[in-house]
């Protein structure tokens, strides 16, 4: 996790590491951010936020922020493996958002990269279930879901699905989340096609948040 934090360099989009500890204690000492993450953030501030005309405006620029972050990890080669609101924090909302949590992230120009049995499968791909692959167009389905997290405020992706087993065969099956009511769906739908091949990648993502932006401008 050290390493990877540190191959990304300071970018305004992903939390720092300011300092760590590899002897025990083990320590990590990342930059403050105000609000803490965004699922807590939304969730705290849904009925100020839902009565905002301007709110879909707000949710563009948090996604395109997410998305300026993901892009930046794909130049370096990582993949994040465990992108959710829960692992995006706030410093100044909408425009201070920070991807966070590299935990699971892998550094695909190191041989020795190692993967976790322990993962989000609300947050995984199709492609995971059915041969066990996650690369970068893993992140970009997973984006897609963080969409889904901010339209809902913070609602735990399939809600109404229990166990790990359900999940996972409803995703193989090809069934999504339904659509939130007020959604821009284009840019969601666009992160869930199959196969994966067909997704954007996140310089498409920034492109088409971009061209949103401007035009609520």
């Amino acid at each position: 996790e050290i390493s990877i934090m540190r191959k990304l360099l300071h970018h305004k989009n992903i939390l720092q590491l300011l300092d760590w500890n590899t002897a025990e204690p083990y320590i990590l000492i990342m930059e403050y951010v105000s609000y803490g993450t965004l699922r807590s953030f939304l969730q705290t501030h849904r009925s100020h936020l839902s009565a905002d005309p301007e709110l879909q405006s707000l949710l563009t620029i948090t996604s395109y922020h997410i998305a300026l972050a993901m892009q930046h990890l794909r130049s370096k080669m990582i993949v994040h493996c465990d992108l959710a609101l829960r692992n995006i924090m706030v410093n100044k909302f909408p425009w201070e958002v920070k991807v966070a949590e590299f935990g699971l992230a892998r550094d695909l120009t190191r041989m020795t990269s190692r993967r976790s049995n322990r993962v989000p499968l609300r947050w995984y791909p199709p492609e995971y279930f059915r041969n066990h692959y996650y690369g970068f167009m893993g992140d970009v389905w997973a984006f897609g879901i963080v969409l889904w997290e901010m339209q809902t405020f913070g609602t735990l992706p399939y809600p109404n699905l229990e166990t790990s087993e359900a999940v996972a065969y409803h995703i193989c099956i090809g069934h999504k989340n339904t659509n939130p009511e007020g959604c821009r769906p284009e840019i969601m739908r666009d992160c869930w096609l199959e196969p994966y091949t067909l997704r954007p990648s996140f310089t498409d993502v920034v492109s088409m948040l971009e061209n949103i932006i401007e035009n609520d401008a």
